[in-house]
């Protein structure tokens, strides 16, 4: 239901949207492309683990490495990412080429094909998880946009590409680039969503993990108005070199505030989930909730005055 839900609010955002149907095809095709990737990621597994046993067989060291953070990046962007962001692209050019040759498709629709196959991508990916128990439907529910924000720089480079009259080496070389940041993007979360489950100081890092969703979704959101046409909302406006970086500076500062300030009430959600309706209105319980509110309320609310304050600062500057 949430994957459906937000394909839905990007459709009435968009103008001149695809008919509601093609979405919808486009969401089905990435969920197929789910288990394509999910069946190729199990192949490669398979082939690894054999590799692995029959060259260092009874070493622990290399055991310890495969399991270790490092091995997790690894794994992430050499299997992980590639696979997937490569299923999800086929996913969306097989299909949009052959519209392509009965329509004018604008960079706009091609974006939302993005949307809606990455998000299909996402329905298949939670289906695999609650079917299975690994993870529960808050946790599902919190990252059903992630893969949409992995998949909108290819996603917009695509969409350059395919409905410029002349498509120029730029815009084809701005694919593959783009394609790259998009697994780099979705190693990067992968491995800071599991650096929690080692000790400290590596358990830290999963501290930048909703900073850096903040900042992909801020990226999704500037995306789209570019390809609508709109002007992206400028927060970097300063003349000087100093004032620039100043202003960078607070821009890092509100995705720090406002990234922990949700992973702080995704932290009391997760918290409160295992207990009963009635045991929330014990005092000490609704006291711990009053202050883990208000105080990621606070940060989330500086946040919010940062950006606001960046955001004037450049209006008036460019007015």
């Amino acid at each position: 239901m949430p994957p459906t839900l937000l394909l839905g609010y990007y459709y009435f955002r968009v103008p001149n949207s695809p008919p509601l149907l093609r979405l919808l095809l486009f969401f089905i095709i990435g969920a197929i492309s789910g288990f394509c990737a999910l069946s190729l990621e199990w192949i490669f597994e398979t082939v690894f683990n054999w590799l692995v046993d029959s060259q260092h067989q009874g070493c622990l060291v290399t055991r310890r490495c495969t399991f270790g953070l490092v091995g997790v990046a690894l794994r992430q962007l050499v299997e992980i990412g590639p696979i997937e962001e490569g299923c999800k692209l086929i996913g969306v050019v097989v299909p949009t080429f052959y519209l392509q040759r009965r329509y004018r498709l604008l960079p706009a629709t091609i974006f939302l094909f993005t949307i809606a196959v990455a998000l299909g991508f996402t329905a298949q990916e939670n289906w695999i998880y609650l079917f299975h128990g690994t993870a529960s439907i808050l946790d599902r529910s919190i990252g059903t946009p992630v893969h949409a924000m992995f998949s909108a720089p290819w996603g917009y480079a695509l969409g350059i590409y395919i409905s410029s009259r002349i498509r120029l080496h730029r815009h084809r070389k701005l694919v593959p680039w783009a394609w790259l940041n998009s697994v780099i993007c979705h190693a990067l979360v992968n491995v800071l969503s599991s650096a929690w489950r080692y000790s400290p100081p590596l358990r830290y890092l999963s501290y930048g993990l909703f900073p850096l969703l903040l900042w992909m979704f801020w990226r999704l959101e500037q995306l789209l108005r570019r390809v609508q046409g709109k002007p992206p909302i400028t927060l970097i406006s300063g003349y000087t070199p100093q004032h620039r970086y100043w202003q960078r500076g607070l821009v890092l500062f509100a995705l720090i505030l406002g990234g922990n300030a949700i992973f702080g009430l995704f932290l009391l959600a997760r918290q409160l989930s295992p207990l009963r309706f009635s045991q929330i209105f014990d005092t000490e319980i609704m006291w711990f909730i009053v202050k883990q509110v208000s105080l990621n309320l606070f940060f989330g609310i500086l946040a919010w005055v940062i950006y606001h304050y960046l955001r004037h600062s450049a209006r008036r500057r460019y007015f």
